[in-house]
């Protein structure tokens, strides 16, 4: 029993596409050398010189940070989340509701801000979403939000920046630049 187990999550592991080819990626957005599938061609280490510690791991190590530690949370003001590592905006906060999960959910990114793949690192498959300009982790989508969608798009507050409406956007940046 344990060994057809087993032996069914290592066919799953696989037959798993791999990494970036099975992004979903978008048209590139700004200026700086981009790869053929959009994404930026800086490296990791370059990102590793710019962002905090922690910001990094969850953004190019793929972390998870606690759940409730994140002010982003409960941040129910006008204006648009970024992406924390190369500023691409990625969710309109009419779109933000409290999952009651602890880490900020959306019904829906913004257009083409984001890639997919699946992983399997909890076993059973999960869609897992990352900034389709910079390749930066952002979070899981789930099939348990509410409507229109129906869909929970649950994100890592250090992954994400929230600009008020009214403020001015910050330039994209590129630190391979």
């Amino acid at each position: 029993m344990h060994r057809r187990i087993l032996l069914g999550h290592m066919a799953a592991v696989l037959v798993a596409p791999p990494l970036w080819p099975s992004l979903v990626m978008a048209e590139p957005s700004g200026a700086g050398a981009h790869d053929a599938g959009g994404r930026l061609q800086a490296a990791r280490e370059d990102w590793k010189e710019i962002l905090p510690e922690d910001r990094y791991r969850v953004l190019f190590e793929e972390a998870t940070e606690p759940a409730r530690s994140s002010p982003l949370d409960k941040e129910y003001g006008d204006g648009t989340y970024i992406c924390a590592a190369c500023y691409q905006p990625l969710f309109d906060s009419a779109d933000k509701f409290d999952s009651g999960t602890g880490w900020p959910s959306f019904i829906r990114p913004l257009p083409g801000a984001m890639g997919t793949k699946r992983d399997f690192k909890l076993i059973w498959p999960r869609t897992e979403y990352h900034c389709s300009r910079c390749g930066g982790h952002q979070g899981h989508v789930f099939k348990d939000g509410p409507p229109p969608t129906g869909e929970r798009w649950c994100n890592n507050g250090l992954a994400l920046e929230f600009v008020p409406r009214g403020e001015a956007l910050p330039p994209l940046r590129d630190p391979g630049q």
